[in-house]
């Protein structure tokens, strides 16, 4: 059984800004960019376990994957079967907040 995906405000906040810094540039690329990052997210509710475990956080419960130039961070809440979405963060950002 699939795990349920919730976003965070954050993580909202993040890919509607970087969709539009993306369209200021390339209007066409920027739906193909987020489409790759949502079929990324989608994946999660099948295989929370899938990302590594964020090494400056070393908690095994906030994860991520890479969607180049992206990282996408999220926390798996097994009890809850839910998979949370935390930071869609740019890799020239440095180390995002969780």
């Amino acid at each position: 059984m699939a795990y349920e995906l919730i976003w965070a405000p954050s993580a909202r906040l993040d890919l509607r800004e970087l969709a539009s810094y993306v369209a200021e540039s390339r209007p066409a690329a920027a739906g193909r960019f987020v489409s790759r990052l949502l079929q990324t997210v989608e994946h999660l509710a099948e295989f929370p376990q899938s990302g590594r475990v964020v090494p400056e956080f070393d908690d095994p419960s906030i994860r991520e994957v890479i969607r180049k130039p992206c990282r996408i961070v999220y926390r798996v809440k097994s009890a809850d079967r839910v998979v949370e979405i935390v930071r869609v963060w740019h890799a020239a950002r440095g180390t995002p907040e969780c």
